[in-house]
């Protein structure tokens, strides 16, 4: 690898250019993961921040989170037999409160086994 300098005034600095990499919209969970590693697991975030891993980690944090959570809501829902259409046309308040304490139990899951863990 031969590196190439510049002289600025009396100094020679060196010509780097760093890789483009494509940025990723991280999610609710990608961040999470984020502030648990700089708060709970700072080597593993210098190491991946180092290694320009980092970005790359965090998006499959948050895309295996969405998938655990909707196939957890999933089940759920496969399990509770009240739920139907018919529960969602006749009484959608109902329907909705079970919908969102199965999101809850599924993102409790989530969070404790693939955001906080490692």
């Amino acid at each position: 690898m031969n590196i190439t300098y510049t002289k600025c005034g009396d100094y020679l600095l060196p010509n780097l250019k760093l890789t483009e990499k494509e940025n990723k919209t991280l999610n609710k969970y990608g961040l999470l993961r984020l502030e648990y590693l700089k708060n709970n697991k700072k080597v593993l975030y210098q190491e991946l921040l180092m290694k320009n891993k980092l970005n790359e980690h965090l998006f499959s944090v948050s895309i295996i989170a969405e998938d655990k959570i909707n196939n957890i809501i999933n089940d759920l829902i496969k399990l509770d037999s009240s739920i139907t259409e018919k529960l969602k046309s006749d009484n959608q308040l109902l329907w909705v409160q079970k919908m969102n304490n199965y999101k809850n139990i599924a993102e409790e899951i989530v969070l404790k086994e693939t955001i906080y863990n490692n």
